[in-house]
This record gives structure tokens, C-alpha cells and sequence, in this order.
């Protein structure tokens, strides 16, 4: 297919899957000097940067400086004092590439991805565009302000409009990779029908959360050492907690119902009482936010009314329930129970749309599974990646 003839495409990454840069100003107070001294006043790239976790001091400033902060007085989240951040190579997929340029091996990344959509005719600026994110903030239910995410969704907006009118109005193919596809259904449900209809040709959600994450419950109580063997996962936890977008991943009670997520010797913990859970771990602070901005996200799932389709790996093994032995310590790492997703997503909640708009002709879902693709492997596999090319030229050719 000739590239003129090709509809314009946007790539959104999941969560973690963009690099952001980081500025310390006067007014920081770092819990110790050397948090300030490798960096300055200068801009600097903490996600991802390898580097910065070779050791337990410098995982504590890691783990400080990408933490938010939940202002009650406000109702939203915002930086720890003195931080600022900032997200680069918007409208670009550089930031996509790779996480840490400097360890080109990193997950989540999506350069064997870019590198294919360019085999078939796409090319970065003219007709294939990055959306970056500060992954770091969720947005809110009705009422409740997410000023971040917000603006993520007007920045995407215009970037639709400018990417089509670049490409002869032609409508925007959107190409989304995990959290990518939650915020993306909200951006469509945020607008006028007659606005999808004249700028999206087709929606396509690669492993997407849409209903929650069982792990989301093991990093809120274990940690996560990330892939690298020297993080200590109690320090990053900290800073998986006091990421707004984490609480939005917890399993969703629509989906997950009240079957036992998490079983205690005490008592067991379901989607239903996820506020409960985040305060038996200790984590009181996130069970308010959560209750009030978060649950009320969860059912603002309608249907966009353009062409949809999701791809999912399955027949991978997935933590789906967590079963505590240690007397209600969360801190130990629990006995995993494993049934089907991708990996990291459990299949109930890669395929809740498939469940949740079945009984709904009018909006057109096409569902695509590949056995064996992991939720990060989808954007590497070769295997996975062919799929999904195919269903770009399918949403290129479909009249």
C-alpha cells in the first residue's frame, strides 16, 4: 500500500511505556542531600534511566521524586513540592522507542512496532505520531478534577485534528498499548458523536486493562523490582502507591465481582472491597481517592460508536488470586494462583468489552486473540506484531 494512501496513525503507550524528565528547583526538600547532587537544576530523563537504581540510595531519590501527592483540599493529585516533570517528543514516537536509550533491551518499549508500521508505509511526522503521557496520573469520575489527564486528553484531541488534516482529513487510525486504551475510550466518550464519526477510522486496543489488574493488588502490598534484580521492591513501592493511575488499574468490581482476590488468614479481599484492602495494608490515604474519584471512572465505559477492535494475548499464566499466609504481613510475597491473560492482565478484563457490549449491534467489536503473547511481547513478538500490522491494513483498506 502507497503511503499516500494510507490513513494517518496515532501510537499511545501503556502505562510506563514513555519517557518523562525531571527538574529539581529550590523548592525541593529531599529526604537526603544526595537526591539533589547528580542532577542540579538541570532537566534530566528518571523514566527510564537504569542508572539512577543501582543502589538502595539511589532507588529512595527515585522512588521520592516520581511519587505524587493527593491535595484533599484540591481533589487532585499533583508532584512532590519542587518537582517538576515534563513529558518529551509529543507527537513523536522517539519517546516510544525506547524507555532508556541507553539500555536499548528495556520492555514495554515499541520500536519493533514502529519499525514494522514503517515497513508498510508510515512514517514518523507525516503520517505516524506519538501521544507520550505522564502515565503517572489517572483521570477522575464525573465532578472530580484530574487536571494532568485532562489536558493529556485536549493535547490528543488536537493531535487527531492536526494528524488528519495533514493526511487530506483522512480519520485517524488509533493505535493503543495497555492503560493507552482506557484513556483513549474516554477521550471518544468525552466528544460529540459527530466529531469520532469525522476524525476516528478505527479504534485498536492492544492488551488493555479494561477491567483492572489482579498484579495491581501484589505491587500495592509487595513492590516490584521492575525486571532488575538490585531494586528493593519495598523502596519502589512508595512510589507505585502514590501513583495515581495504579489506583484506576485495581480490579474492577464489575468484572471481578466478589470473588476472593486476596485471601488472609483473617479474611479475603475482593474487587468489591478494594477500599478496604488498600487500608489493611496500611495504605490509608489512597481508600479515599480511591472510593471517590476512582469507582466512579469504573462506569463510564459506553460504547464510542467506531469501529473497535481489541487484541489480547492469552494462554499465559496470570497471578488471579494472592493468598497471604503470613498472618496478614503484606509485606511477604504471597502463594500465586494462576489462571489466563497475558501475563500481567487477567482474560476477564482483556475481554470485558467483548462481555460488556455483546448485546450491542450497534457498535461494531472485532476481538483478536494470540496464544502465547505476553502483555509486553505484543509490541516485540514478532509472531504478535504481524497480527497486529495486519489489522492496520485492514483498518486502512475496510470501506
Amino acid at each position: 500500500m502507497a503511503a499516500g494512501d494510507l490513513h494517518p496513525l496515532i501510537l499511545v503507550p501503556g502505562q510506563s511505556g514513555n519517557q518523562l524528565e525531571a527538574r529539581l528547583t529550590e523548592a525541593y526538600q529531599p529526604s537526603t542531600p544526595a537526591c539533589r547532587t547528580p542532577h542540579g537544576d538541570d532537566w534530566f530523563r528518571i523514566w527510564m534511566d537504569r542508572s539512577l537504581l543501582l543502589d538502595s540510595a539511589g532507588q529512595l531519590c527515585f522512588a521520592e521524586q516520581l511519587s505524587l501527592v493527593y491535595d484533599a483540599d484540591d481533589d487532585d493529585y499533583r508532584n512532590v513540592p519542587g518537582v517538576e516533570t515534563r513529558v518529551p517528543f509529543f507527537g513523536s514516537t522517539l519517546g516510544l522507542r525506547f524507555l532508556d536509550p541507553d539500555h536499548k533491551d528495556s520492555s514495554l518499549c515499541m520500536d519493533t512496532l514502529v519499525k514494522s508500521l514503517e515497513e508498510i508505509g508510515y512514517d514518523d511526522g507525516l503520517n505516524l505520531f506519538g501521544a507520550p503521557y505522564d502515565f503517572r496520573y489517572g483521570l477522575a469520575g464525573q465532578g472530580h478534577p484530574s487536571k494532568v489527564a485532562t489536558q493529556y486528553l485536549e493535547d490528543l484531541k488536537e493531535l487527531i485534528e492536526k494528524a488528519s488534516k495533514m493526511n487530506g482529513d483522512k480519520p485517524v487510525i488509533i493505535l493503543t498499548h495497555s492503560l493507552g486504551g482506557l484513556l483513549t475510550l474516554h477521550l471518544l466518550n468525552r466528544n460529540l458523536p459527530q466529531w469520532r464519526q469525522k476524525f476516528i477510522k478505527r479504534f485498536i486496543a492492544l492488551s488493555a486493562p479494561w477491567g483492572g489488574i489482579v498484579m495491581e493488588m501484589l505491587i500495592f502490598t509487595c513492590g516490584d523490582t521492575m525486571g532488575m534484580p538490585s531494586v528493593n521492591p519495598l523502596i519502589i513501592r512508595e512510589q507505585f502507591r502514590r501513583t495515581e493511575s495504579n489506583l484506576w488499574l485495581l480490579p474492577f468490581p464489575s468484572v471481578f465481582g466478589d470473588r476472593p482476590l486476596a485471601i488472609t488468614k483473617d479474611r479475603n479481599y475482593s474487587a468489591a472491597n478494594m477500599a478496604e484492602f488498600l487500608q489493611a495494608i496500611g495504605f490509608e490515604e489512597g481508600a479515599k481517592p480511591y472510593e471517590s474519584r476512582v469507582l466512579p471512572l469504573l462506569e463510564e465505559m459506553a460504547l464510542p460508536g467506531v469501529p473497535v477492535t481489541c487484541i489480547a494475548g492469552v494462554r499465559v499464566r496470570t497471578p488471579e488470586t494472592l493468598v497471604y499466609n503470613g498472618g496478614g504481613k503484606f509485606d511477604e510475597a504471597p502463594e500465586l494462583v494462576y489462571g489466563d491473560g497475558d501475563g500481567l492482565v487477567n482474560l476477564e478484563s482483556l475481554l470485558a468489552l467483548e462481555s460488556q457490549w455483546s448485546n450491542s449491534p450497534e457498535q461494531e467489536l472485532k476481538v483478536i486473540k494470540i496464544p502465547n503473547a505476553t502483555h509486553s511481547g505484543i509490541l516485540m513478538e514478532e509472531f504478535a506484531v504481524r497480527e497486529v500490522i495486519k489489522e492496520v491494513l485492514d483498518a486502512n483498506s475496510f470501506l
